[in-house]
């Protein structure tokens, strides 16, 4: 794809993006309020966003090439330009996200066809448990258990937290254990309802239209058919499959903390008048950090997209788009005084919003932790030796 053709990729999405805007503050009031937006472009091009060409997917066409948004240097330019009308009315949306991107991994043609194919016959939401309450963001230690039934399938048992959208998914993808060690860990694809699953909401103060959710499971049955990855090597499927998974995924939230920032930005410079010289330097300096971030973010996508191993520049653009995404939010406060969060809702729902991306698919540790990985083996300043 050339430059030309992602600038009016860029364009396309903000002019879809600014459809969603005016439903924000409804849907942090009441994040189900998206079940009435279904048919808004932005929202119906979401729930079949990475969902490949064979299984039906006809995308509208963006200067004359379809965009079937699989490639994470295309979903950086959706999600930053969506997320600049609201992050909310994003994560909101029905689609396969999280979950599509692993089934593309390790799925067979069948579990590709059940997953892809509900797609596109009407709007679901998905969901991807990998979390859980005693562990947080530790895979490896996970303790959810994956054990043969008498009929040949499967019995689920465990708990997961802080999913996204389960309480409301028809369709998802859960981590368990088969075994000791990270080759005990398997994928399995769960529809639901389900007998012995329950999910139910949490509390939360920002990006409330995710419906980030606690789920129980107690022996839910699977069939063994929808073990992901079963005709794979047990190094291909597991931690491989939620590694590769979040190295092409996290560009697109850090390209999130992007559009917060700029929406904060965007938002300065609509509604404070006359700034004074020191305010205008301000302003221009964010302006300035967050055309960085974006550089970065769109090179993390393009390190991903040519090798999905290579997901350290994906941390590193998640924790520097996250930490600009707050600060930008809190310092537009700044520019309205002390009473800016009353008067101004939407500066409001931006902080709260925007302090959600330090959890969202990794925690500042983690990515902290990948890029150091990274440094000490060469592969940020490009010193990494051939094997």
């Amino acid at each position: 794809m050339t430059d030309r053709w992602y600038r009016e990729l860029r364009q396309r999405f903000r002019e879809l993006g600014a459809d969603l805007r005016p439903h924000a503050l409804e849907l942090d009031r009441d994040p189900e309020a998206i079940r009435a937006h279904f048919d808004l472009p932005a929202v119906r091009y979401l729930a079949a966003m990475g969902v490949p060409a064979e299984y039906g997917h006809d995308p509208e066409p963006i200067a004359g090439r379809p965009c079937h948004g699989a490639r994470a240097r295309e979903r950086v330019v959706i999600m930053e330009e969506l997320a600049a009308a609201d992050a909310g009315m994003l994560v909101a949306a029905p689609g396969p996200l999280l979950a599509g991107v692993l089934v593309g991994l390790v799925a067979d043609e069948r579990q590709r066809e059940l997953f892809y194919g509900r797609m596109l016959q009407r709007p679901l939401w998905t969901f991807f448990a990998l979390t859980e309450p005693d562990r947080g963001s530790d895979a490896a230690g996970l303790t959810t258990s994956l054990r043969p039934a008498d009929d040949g399938g499967y019995l689920l048992t465990g708990a997961k937290r802080y999913v996204g959208n389960a309480c409301r998914a028809q369709l998802g993808v859960v981590f368990a254990r088969t075994g000791p060690g990270p080759l005990g860990i398997v994928p399995v694809l769960l529809e639901t309802p389900a007998e012995g699953f329950t999910a139910e909401p949490l509390p939360s103060i920002g990006l409330r239209g995710a419906r980030i959710s606690a789920i129980e499971l107690d022996e839910v049955r699977v069939p063994a058919e929808n073990v992901l990855g079963r005709h794979l090597s047990p190094t291909r499927r597991g931690m491989w499959a939620f590694v590769q998974t979040f190295n092409l995924l996290r560009p697109g939230v850090a390209a999130i903390g992007v559009g917060m920032a700029r929406a904060a930005h965007e938002y300065v410079l609509a509604h404070r008048r006359a700034p004074s010289k020191d305010e205008r330097r301000r302003i221009d300096a964010l302006g300035r950090r967050i055309d960085g971030a974006r550089a970065l973010t769109e090179r993390a996508a393009e390190a991903v997209d040519a090798r999905t191993s290579d997901g350290h520049l994906a941390s590193a653009a998640k924790l520097r788009a996250g930490n600009l995404a707050e600060e930008a939010a809190l310092l537009a406060c700044e520019f309205f005084g002390p009473a800016a969060r009353l008067e101004h809702p939407l500066l409001d729902k931006l902080v709260r919003d925007a302090k959600s991306l330090e959890f969202i698919e990794g925690t500042t540790q983690v990515q902290q932790l990948n890029l150091a990985q990274g440094l000490v083996s060469g592969k940020v300043d490009g010193t990494r030796r051939s094997a």
